[in-house]
């Protein structure tokens, strides 16, 4: 009988998804009843955890309150939202937000305002970067689950960004791969034609593709030649944003403020669908008197606002950016460095706050990967193994090419913390 769902990024036939039947904080249950540490926090959005019940509650209230309301009304769960974000936003240049569903509709508006706030056409992006799946935002993303989905945007343009452990730049340290990482994006910018260039976009950490963490004094960097070249910088932080590195916002981290910042997941932590645009003032004064052209039916959700202010809230209350902070350098730095000294297999570990990625390799000398690029089949067999024996044993694992991430919910105990990074190891060991 038909009437099932299509799964995405799958071939249909070879699922078996798992039933899922309820959760609780850093933990889901299956349809057999087996519980799982939930290592990837879903799609890396769960922040709060599963269940968290001040988010639950705001959603009731709001639903007792007011279901729903087109985006063209005033609303007070909606406005007070807004406020909470730009209050929180790095520095002083921000005014406005505009709401979206959900993260790859973020994308298309940044570029969509950036583009009408320039003038120009051509928009930046870097490889190894993922930004979503609807049209701009695909072309935009720099790895395979674009291929098969281009062209749908001739104005996208990628570029290499930092990455110390494969430098593409032949680079022996981490200020040499910051130098040469520049020199190569403004020869770029001159070469494209700057005058061309509405906007630059980049994942502040880069989340699915390596969680590579940018050496100190890049992202000033480009801030510096966007502003040297009229160019938007817009920052997708959509995966990293609310506490997910540490603080707030991810470029918090580095010192630099964005002309437009990207954000979804951990706004809400994905109770219902939200996303939006931070907008600075100088951008958003564009559609003062003009229209803005474009619009979406369930723009600033009160149901998914709602939780999003009680967000707020719960990160003050429980202290949610210090402890994952704490949790991050005093738990799993020297637990992942302690692993790389201790298995071979180990080529690299990085990260901030709760958002890791440990990178296998065959041979640590030529930093060969333990599976191939965009590894499919048997050459994913490693990873795939690896993978196997965390479900096994109660951890669900976020995997992908040659790496393992660690991005638990920001509310996990240090017992699970522990507890998951020890199946990691002894996965780690079975490679």
């Amino acid at each position: 009988m038909d009437g099932k769902v299509f799964y995405s990024w799958s071939a249909q036939e070879q699922l078996n998804p798992v039933e899922v039947v309820t959760g609780e904080g850093a933990t889901f249950t299956d349809a057999q009843g087996k519980s799982y540490l939930d290592f990837s926090s879903q799609l890396v959005y769960l922040n709060l955890g599963h269940q968290h019940p001040r988010l639950i509650q705001a959603i009731k209230d709001q639903a007792d309150t007011l279901t729903t309301i087109q985006p063209a009304f005033k609303n007070s769960t909606r406005d007070e939202l807004a406020r909470l974000i730009i209050e929180a936003a790095p520095g002083e240049r921000y005014s406005s937000v505009f709401f979206t569903n959900g993260g790859a509709e973020a994308t298309e508006n940044a570029v969509r305002m950036a583009r009408a706030y320039t003038g120009r056409r051509k928009v930046m992006s870097a490889y190894r970067s993922y930004h979503g799946a609807t049209p701009t935002a695909i072309d935009l993303t720099g790895e395979p689950r674009r291929w098969k989905n281009e062209p749908t945007d001739a104005g996208v343009l990628h570029f290499f960004g930092p990455y110390a452990y494969r430098s593409p730049f032949w680079s022996s340290s981490e200020s040499e791969e910051c130098e040469r990482a520049l020199a190569h994006l403004e020869q770029q910018i001159i070469l494209e034609g700057a005058d061309t260039i509405a906007a630059l976009i980049m994942e502040t950490v880069v989340g699915t593709n390596g969680v590579l963490v940018p050496p100190k004094g890049y992202l000033p960097g480009v801030r510096a030649l966007c502003d040297k070249y009229g160019i938007v910088y817009i920052a997708d932080e959509v995966m990293v944003g609310f506490g997910r590195t540490g603080t707030m916002f991810a470029v918090e981290n580095f010192d630099v403020e964005p002309d437009l910042i990207t954000f979804a997941k951990g706004v809400n932590s994905g109770y219902v669908p939200l996303g939006g645009v931070i907008m600075s003032r100088e951008i958003a004064k564009t559609w003062d008197e003009i229209p803005y052209h474009g619009g979406l039916t369930y723009s600033g959700h009160p149901m998914g606002c709602a939780p999003g202010v009680e967000t707020f809230a719960v990160f003050e209350e429980e202290k949610i950016l210090e402890r994952t902070r704490d949790l991050g350098e005093r738990v799993v730095r020297p637990r992942l460095e302690a692993m790389k000294e201790k298995y071979k297999v180990i080529g690299d570990v990085r990260g901030l706050g709760l958002f890791w990625a440990i990178e296998f390799v065959k041979d640590r000398e030529t930093r060969e990967p333990l599976v191939p690029f965009n590894a499919k089949g048997d050459a994913a067999a490693p990873m795939n193994a690896f993978a196997a024996y965390c479900k096994e044993n109660g951890v669900w694992p976020m995997v992908n090419a040659n790496r393992a991430h660690v991005a638990p919910p920001l509310i996990i105990t240090e017992e699970d913390l522990n507890r998951g990074l020890d199946v990691y190891e002894q996965a780690i060991a079975q490679l």
